[in-house]
């Protein structure tokens, strides 16, 4: 597994960061994001499918 960190930002209430997973079982990269500062929090899509930063503002 390959992972590249793309973003971190730090809070109060919690650690976010996201990245690139190039794992070998998946038929595409991986766009993960989560919380590392509670148990089970996080989320992931196909990084060609994940949306643009200009798309969340």
């Amino acid at each position: 597994m390959t992972s590249d960190i793309h973003c971190h930002m730090g809070g109060a209430d919690g650690t976010v960061v996201g990245s690139i997973d190039a794992a070998d079982s998946s038929d595409c990269e991986e766009y993960v994001i989560a919380d590392i500062s509670a148990d089970g929090a996080w989320l992931s899509m196909c990084a060609d499918d994940a949306p643009t930063l200009p798309a969340w503002r």
